[in-house]
């Protein structure tokens, strides 16, 4: 698969297929993620591979107890409405699923620093721009190896929550939790809000 193959093709995905992913193409994956481009070459990033059940129960444990509130407000989403509704009425319902069910799930962890959540400057920023490059190359990476991601953001105290469990360090944090593996054949398609770079493009003024 090209590179513009997979980005066409790279979907977020919720229901996935009791089929593991072998170690030797999560390495591969892994891999590819590691190529992103990084501020200062040292690539401070460690990711936390879950398979065993145990394992990943004991750290979606948090996720489950974020979720279960949320679901309330999901009763009084238009299931018909918006694209966005129609997201958001398939996802809440999948937040620990999606991640449970998957083969694996993946914690990419970075190194921060002291200003990362209050940036005074670029230089702040900079751990946690590199990490999202990362995540993008893992999500390309498994497009292009026939799997496919889940993927959500920390809320509230979940992230810290997490580190501790599963033994990070307190100065790495998580941005998000990655489920991979095998996409269901029935896994629903929602509606995109397409573009063309046509209409996003602004030569020399807006």
């Amino acid at each position: 698969m090209d590179l513009y193959e997979a980005i066409y093709k790279r979907r977020i995905v919720r229901d996935f297929k009791e089929k593991s992913v072998p170690d030797e193409t999560l390495k591969k994956i892994i891999d590819a993620g590691l190529q992103a481009p990084t501020h200062d070459h040292l690539r401070n990033w460690e990711f936390v591979i879950l398979k065993d059940k145990e394992d990943k129960e004991r750290a979606l444990q948090f996720v489950r107890q974020g979720v279960e509130p949320t679901l309330e407000i999901l009763k009084q989403t238009l299931v018909n409405g918006t694209p966005q509704q129609k997201m958001y009425a398939v996802a809440m319902p999948r937040q620990y699923s999606m991640l449970m069910n998957a083969s694996h799930i993946i914690l990419p962890f970075f190194k921060a620093n002291s200003a990362v959540m209050k940036p005074t400057c670029v230089r702040s920023l900079n751990p946690l721009s590199s990490v999202w490059c990362v995540i993008e190359n893992i999500f390309l990476a498994a497009t292009a190896e026939g799997l496919a991601c889940s993927m959500r953001i920390p809320v509230g105290e979940e992230g810290v929550n997490v580190a501790k469990v599963i033994g990070a360090p307190q100065n790495y944090l998580l941005p998000c939790y990655i489920g991979l593996g095998y996409a269901c054949e029935d896994n629903i398609e929602l509606e995109q809000v397409k573009y063309s770079a046509e209409e996003k493009m602004h030569f020399g003024k807006w």
